[in-house]
C-alpha cells in the first residue's frame, strides 16, 4: 500500500497485559490517589454509607467512588456523566476502581449525601499536598465573575496586596 505507518489489524487475535497493573506505571498519580483514599478514616470523615448493609443490594464502597471524585477533580473531569464515562474507557480509571462502572447518577448522590465529608477528605488532600511539599508558592487569585471589569488600583491585586491583605485578615481575626 506504499510507504504509511500501518495500524494492525483490529480482528487480529493477540495477547495484553494478564493485569491492569501493567498499564499504571509506578510513578502514576492514581497511585497516589489509590494510597491517600486507602489511609482515610472514612466513617470518622462523616460518609454515610462507609459501613455496609447487612440486607438488600449491596452499594458501592464510598472509598471507590471518592477515589473516582477525587481523580476528576485532578484531571479537571467535574461532570458526574463525564466522569461515568471515563469509567468505562480510560485505563487509569480501570485500574482505580477495579473495574467498576458506576453511573453518573450513584456519583450525583455521593456529592448530594456527602458534601461534608467530601470537603473534610479534600483538606486532608491539600494539608498532605503542603506537608509534603508539592505545592509551589505562588499566588493565584480568581475572580470568578462573567462581566466586563474595572481594573483599577483598588480591583487589581498583586502578590505583595495579597500579602497585605492577607496580614490585615489575620490581624482582625486576632482582634
Amino acid at each position: 500500500m506504499g510507504r504509511f505507518i500501518e495500524g494492525e489489524d483490529r480482528r487480529q487475535s493477540w495477547l495484553l497485559p494478564t493485569s491492569l497493573d501493567d498499564y499504571v506505571t509506578e510513578d502514576n498519580p492514581v497511585r497516589v490517589v489509590e494510597a491517600f483514599i486507602d489511609e482515610l478514616d472514612l466513617s470518622a470523615l462523616g460518609f454515610a454509607r462507609s459501613e455496609p448493609a447487612s440486607a438488600g443490594r449491596p452499594a458501592y464502597d464510598p472509598a471507590t467512588l471518592l477515589k473516582l471524585y477525587l481523580y476528576g477533580y485532578l484531571n479537571r473531569v467535574p461532570s458526574s456523566r463525564r466522569l461515568e464515562r471515563e469509567a468505562q474507557r480510560n485505563v487509569e480509571v480501570l485500574w482505580l476502581v477495579g473495574r467498576l462502572a458506576p453511573d453518573h447518577k450513584t456519583f450525583a448522590l455521593l456529592r448530594r449525601d456527602n458534601g461534608l465529608a467530601i470537603q473534610a477528605a479534600c483538606r486532608h488532600f491539600v494539608v498532605l499536598c503542603r506537608q509534603r511539599g508539592l505545592y509551589a508558592g505562588a499566588v493565584a487569585a480568581i475572580d470568578g465573575s462573567k462581566f466586563k471589569a474595572v481594573n483599577n488600583r483598588d480591583r487589581n491585586f498583586t502578590a505583595v496586596k495579597v500579602a497585605k491583605q492577607i496580614e490585615q485578615v489575620d490581624a482582625s481575626i486576632v482582634r
